[in-house]
């Protein structure tokens, strides 16, 4: 996949287990904050106020940390705010790349690959070039490429420029959102990628573990609730559901999480349903990219990239 050095692009194998055989997941680093009125963020540099037309985000559709981001202006409404490129559902030795011929295109400068935006925002990036990344037209620098950051940030920054009032990150509920979101990522979101990309019997385990004992957590906390922090619509909610659009399609299979599917449990199950029939979410969802793109041809896990047919899954309510 590659990796940039002092903002120069290099063609490696990508990401690479550890040697007991355990994935990692390398941080993101490009994190400054949009504000309403430009003032300083919890990271990085002032300067980047919120104003209609001037962000854009480039995104991939089958990339789930993008999904968050796509999620978020949707559910706030900031369709008319926030332009959004997209990259191809693939990756090649250059990292995500844009296909023109195929409606893939990056709306602003016509690159071909996303590391050449980092070369351009971010001219001495060192690290992964991943997506979402949210690009400021005013200053031609690369905002964040952080996904929980740009949730939250699009969550409040925008409300005094047409946004709807949805509140993701309630004061009253931070405390049990931050613990939500952090097992989330950590045995969930993350966690299919521990199992699906380890390289030894025991990390497999102990990551499949990890993400049904969360998956179980989950459908006991829905048992009396529509949602799963102070029964209303928060991050936590935009942060889980793009794993649980996959989990049947491409994680049980592709990544062997495959103890139970999505659709065994009641609870969860009509959670995931109904927060897809909110306006908007249908249109962020890409089922049929999911099941081939997670089935791609790789060495280890797909020598002959053979996609499966199934399953079918039918989500309305």
């Amino acid at each position: 996949m590659g990796s940039m050095v002092a903002g120069v692009w290099y063609t490696d194998e990508g990401i690479k287990a550890r040697p007991d055989g355990e994935w990692t997941r390398a941080p993101s680093i490009l994190r400054h904050w949009i504000t309403p009125d430009g003032a300083p963020g919890p990271t990085g540099d002032g300067g980047f106020a919120a104003e209609a037309g001037r962000y854009h985000i480039y995104v991939a559709p089958n990339c789930p940390w993008a999904h968050r981001a796509l999620l978020t202006i949707a559910l706030k409404n900031l369709g008319a705010l926030i332009a959004v490129s997209f990259a191809a559902p693939k990756r090649t030795d250059q990292g995500w790349v844009f296909d023109n011929d195929k409606g893939y295109m990056d709306g602003l400068f016509g690159s071909h690959s996303v590391h050449e935006l980092y070369s351009r925002g971010a001219d001495d990036y060192t690290g992964r070039v991943t997506v979402p990344v949210l690009w400021d037209t005013k200053t031609d620098r690369i905002v964040s490429n952080e996904s929980a950051d740009i949730v939250r940030m699009l969550g409040s920054a925008f409300n005094h420029l047409g946004a709807n009032d949805i509140d993701l990150y309630p004061q009253h509920l931070r405390g049990e959102i931050d613990a939500w979101n952090e097992r989330i990522y950590r045995d969930f979101n993350n966690g299919v990628y521990r199992a699906g990309f380890s390289e030894s019997q025991e990390k497999y385990d102990a990551a499949v573990k990890t993400v049904f004992e969360t998956v179980d957590a989950l459908e006991q906390r829905l048992e009396n609730t529509n949602y799963i922090v102070g029964d209303q619509l928060t991050e936590v909610d935009v942060r889980l559901f793009p794993t649980l659009a996959r989990f049947d399609v491409a994680y049980f299979s592709a990544f062997k999480c495959n103890i139970r599917r999505l659709t065994d449990y009641p609870n969860l199950w009509r959670y995931a349903r109904r927060f897809f029939a909110m306006d908007g979410v249908k249109d962020t969802v890409y089922f049929d990219i999911y099941r081939r793109g997670y089935h791609s041809q790789s060495e280890k896990r797909n020598p002959f990239g053979i996609a499966p047919a199934g399953p079918v899954v039918d989500w309305s309510l």
